[in-house]
């Protein structure tokens, strides 16, 4: 096919395909789709090799946000059943990061609901890395608070934290559909804080929201300009007692074209598979290792991801290898620009540089209006939201239990 070949030469040099383009992979069909896996496989491998890079969640603070993020099991109003519990202990936030690094996890995330981080906010979370850092310095640690306030970047990066994760989610032009409470200016504007302060800008989208193919493709390209070293893309997780719980919009088919989507217009960055992989991937997931070079160890911020050993089982039968602590992700060009951009405190070029806010985005759901796909031909067909009749696969969304907040041992 002309455009995968096409894709896989601009993949290879390390160059960005157009708009078109990137619809064009959208729109491809089932029958192409090994096609369009192995093309972004190749650039994958190109910059990756054959790595994976193993990150850890530790909730921090769940649920009780005053945001109403219409895709999150936290937000203002959510009826789901989730865990609910103030902020961790730094010696119980270690323990649980300690879980996830023994799991082969070399980047820790740190999350907390809510709008943005007080000062003591700070405080907590500068405690906790401390803490992290004792028990392994090498280490890195994502930490995800929502909005930022001015100097707060600057703090954490002086405190030992090595990225910021807030994601844009979704396009500029549908944000308002989901979000009344903040607007997506409010998330590049901290996106840029983080930057700037020299953390490594981790920042990503939720899809299956109900978002056309054009908006997926925006986000990617906005990501792509605002310098996001790491590109988490989390599927929406339809919790019951959402807005968003009908939703189910998503194939495992459909998942793959968007990670292979998101690959070609990041080829030299790292692209995680995040919240969702396995309700929506399901047996497909393998797949998706030839696409992405990141996943999340174990479970989420509020939903239970499958065992662990599970996840370094399926690295390893796929071909795969876990990325080591001392390996460096990014490939070397794109290293020393961001640790040039850190060094001097500000951003790097838009080529260069994990996310979400208000409560970060493996946890949660969308707008009800179904999303659209060019076909091949140039029409335009309608992927349809789950009739009442059809089977939503509930069952695959659990709520977790267990780890961070719990007396339960971690999954990790």
């Amino acid at each position: 096919m002309d455009l995968l070949d096409t894709l896989t030469a601009k993949g290879l040099r390390g160059e960005v395909p157009t708009r078109e383009e990137a619809l064009a992979v959208l729109a491809t069909t089932d029958d192409e789709l090994l096609d369009v896996v192995a093309a972004a496989g190749k650039v994958r491998r190109r910059w990756f090799g054959r790595r994976v890079k193993l990150n850890y969640l530790v909730n921090l603070k769940s649920g009780l946000c005053p945001e109403d993020c219409s895709y999150c099991s936290q937000r203002l109003g959510s009826k789901a059943e989730i865990l609910k519990y103030t902020w961790l202990k730094p010696d119980q936030a270690a323990d649980a990061a300690r879980a996830g690094v023994a799991g082969g996890a070399k980047r820790v995330c740190l999350v907390a609901s809510g709008r943005g981080p007080t000062d003591r906010d700070i405080d907590r979370v500068t405690d906790t890395m401390a803490a992290i850092k004792d028990a392994d310095p090498e280490v890195e640690i994502c930490v995800c608070l929502g909005l930022l306030s001015d100097n707060q970047a600057e703090r954490l990066k002086a405190a030992g934290a090595d990225a910021y994760n807030h994601n844009l989610n979704t396009s500029e032009n549908t944000y308002g559909a989901i979000t009344k409470t903040h607007t997506y200016a409010d998330r590049v504007d901290t996106v840029q804080k983080a930057h700037g302060a020299g953390l490594s800008a981790c920042s990503g989208l939720i899809a299956g929201m109900g978002e056309s193919d054009e908006d997926l493709v925006d986000v990617v390209f906005a990501l792509r300009e605002l310098g996001s070293d790491s590109v988490p893309v989390n599927f929406l997780i339809p919790f019951e007692g959402t807005p968003l719980a009908k939703e189910w919009n998503l194939t495992p088919q459909r998942c793959l074209r968007i990670l292979a989507m998101v690959r070609f217009v990041n080829p030299d960055t790292e692209v995680r598979i995040a919240g969702g992989r396995e309700v929506h991937l399901r047996t497909l997931q393998p797949l998706g290792l030839h696409i992405a070079n990141s996943i999340f160890l174990g479970d989420y911020l509020t939903s239970e991801g499958q065992a662990g050993q599970a996840d370094l089982d399926m690295i390893k039968d796929a071909g795969f290898e876990v990325e080591g602590a001392g390996e460096a992700t990014l490939p070397r060009h794109r290293a020393d620009v961001a640790e040039a951009a850190q060094a001097g405190g500000g951003c790097g070029t838009a080529a260069s540089a994990c996310g979400s806010g208000g409560g970060c985005g493996p946890c949660g759901g969308h707008s009800h209006a179904a999303p659209v796909q060019e076909t091949a031909t140039g029409a335009v067909t309608q992927t349809p939201a789950a009739e009442d009749g059809d089977e939503l696969r509930s069952d695959l969304v659990k709520v977790r239990r267990r780890g961070a907040g719990t007396e339960l041992a971690p999954n990790a």
